[in-house]
């Protein structure tokens, strides 16, 4: 059971902190159930949820070691852009990266749609309504969760994760000669 003042990532609104738990009887059932009342870190609104909810993903935040660690693996992760004429198929394969609720699916499905609108740029054409949303949503779920995880404002994520990925090549990683962890330039 999470507690008061924890961070957590509720399905796909992203962090949240815990701001209370409390009972009530928001089915008026006459039985009441202790909810967990969440307020999102990057959106205005509380949500109420049943502390035994099993329908809707609830986890801890990732610490910071875990948050470093999966930046410093950005350099060896290799993608390549999912293509798809049927818009279902596509927006079915970028669901799956956001229902997985893991930071690693999250790098994975924003590096593959910045590699596809690289090609797209390249190619004097614009990347597709449905890859713009999905990076964006990709972006906002895993920058949320990396600023709670570091302490640092979400929109200085991006920042955050070329300095340290440089940092690393420095030492003597492989880094391609672009940058698609360079999220902000989108």
């Amino acid at each position: 059971m999470y507690q008061i003042g924890d961070l957590i990532v509720y399905d796909t609104t992203g962090v949240c902190h815990v701001t209370d738990i409390r009972k009530h009887d928001l089915l008026g059932t006459g039985q009441e159930r202790l909810y967990y009342v969440l307020k999102p870190l990057f959106q205005e609104c509380v949500i109420s949820t049943p502390v035994d909810n099993t329908k809707v993903f609830m986890r801890p935040v990732i610490s910071r070691d875990e948050a470093e660690r999966l930046i410093d693996s950005i350099p060896s992760i290799h993608v390549k852009p999912y293509e798809s004429p049927v818009l279902r198929e596509l927006t079915t394969h970028y669901d799956a990266f956001l229902k997985a609720h893991d930071c690693a699916a999250l790098v994975e499905l924003t590096m593959s749609i910045f590699t596809k609108k690289q090609t797209a740029t390249s190619q004097n054409k614009k990347l597709g309504a449905v890859d713009e949303k999905y990076l964006k949503r990709g972006e906002d779920l895993l920058f949320g969760e990396l600023s709670a995880a570091l302490q640092i404002e979400k929109d200085r994520v991006p920042e955050y994760i070329e300095a340290r990925v440089a940092g690393e090549a420095a030492a003597g990683s492989h880094r391609p000669a672009s940058s698609p962890w360079a999220f902000s330039e989108m």
